[in-house]
């Protein structure tokens, strides 16, 4: 991965937080050590048990639960370059710091993080906020937001999604209130691939309109980009049953609930390698695709082949220029709903 190099580095340097130099990693080391045989943690060498104290190895496991949520944020969050990037160093620094790996499910529990936050935040459940009535929405500021928006939808037709994405985001700034503006910005999250921002921004146009059914259509499918097959289907459901002859939502639902038949089963392959998600992606494959397009590494494919073959000079075998075929016989679900709304 790309954080590799420069992760090592900065995980195996100890401290809180700084690169500085000296012994400063040497000395937090032995800091955390003392506070942990005060704490019990660590039990002197004269008459400690054999095999890890109870509590360390629970903050073991607590530890490979974080980098187990971690790891599919990396996979399935939407996140941008720079992000998961740092996803990747927090990874990293992790594994170091508590010795675990993703290879040890042993360490594995039978809920993930996730599943265990949610049972216990069904328990606490937030308390209710009195909200703010909002301030009166003036003429001039109604009619400024209008004419942003009509601008970001002029720039989806442009394909400029940054600057649709933009144009929305100015809207909403003075116009918070108007469902459609954050619908249409998550279009455009969706035409770059930032869908966990596409999901935000659809919770939000259905908490202002719960009768919104463009915004529960969105979301279906900013949530099956993202392989969360059966919360898109929920939300492709309600679309349709507030718009119960959209042929889009009706199609989308139909490949949706396919792609989730032929799914694996998350029992069958514990820990394994899922090839099927991963060509579902659609930034791997993206991403895929510009890499065997890429002329420097189409050059260097070109020598390993020419390399390889037991006759002939080197070089004497050119790499095919050819573009990189789209995954076969797919479904894919219609984005015909993604286009802003006027």
């Amino acid at each position: 991965m790309r954080a590799r190099g420069r992760t090592s580095a900065f995980c195996a340097v100890g401290g809180d937080g700084g690169l500085g130099g000296g012994g400063r990693g040497k000395a937090t080391a032995e800091t955390a050590k003392e506070e942990e045989e005060e704490e019990g943690l660590v039990v002197p060498l004269a008459g400690r048990p054999r095999g890890r104290p109870r509590m360390a190895e629970q903050k073991r496991r607590l530890a490979f639960s974080i980098v187990q949520f971690l790891q599919d944020q990396l996979l399935n969050g939407g996140l941008s370059p720079d992000a998961q990037e740092s996803l990747e160093v927090a990874i990293q620094c992790l594994e170091t710091a508590f010795g675990v790996s993703m290879e040890d499910r042993s360490l594995a529990l039978s809920q993930t993080l996730p599943e265990i936050f949610e049972a216990a935040a069904a328990k606490e459940p937030l308390p209710q906020m009195p909200t703010p009535d909002p301030a009166p929405l003036s003429e001039e500021d109604a009619s400024e937001a209008e004419r942003l928006k009509a601008e970001g939808n002029e720039q989806m037709k442009a394909e400029n999604y940054d600057s649709a994405v933009s144009y929305y985001g100015k809207a909403i700034e003075l116009n918070p209130s108007n469902a459609v503006y954050y619908c249409n910005r998550a279009a455009a999250y969706s035409k770059l691939g930032n869908y966990a921002g596409a999901v935000r921004d659809c919770e939000r146009a259905i908490h202002i309109d719960p009768k919104y059914s463009k915004a529960y259509g969105r979301m279906g499918l900013a949530l099956s980009s993202l392989n969360k097959l059966s919360e898109a289907v929920v939300y492709y459901r309600k679309a349709l049953e507030l718009d119960p002859d959209n042929e889009t939502y009706k199609s989308n639902l139909k490949v949706t609930e396919q792609k989730m038949k032929e799914a694996p089963s998350p029992t069958g392959n514990p820990g394994g390698f899922d090839l099927a998600s991963l060509l579902n992606n659609p930034g791997f494959m993206s991403m895929a695709s510009n890499l065997m397009n890429n002329p420097q590494v189409q050059q260097l494919m070109s020598g390993m082949i020419s390399g390889a073959e037991p006759h002939g000079h080197a070089g004497s075998h050119s790499f095919p220029q050819r573009p990189c075929k789209p995954y076969p016989s797919r479904p894919t679900v219609c984005s015909a709903n993604a286009a802003a709304e006027p």
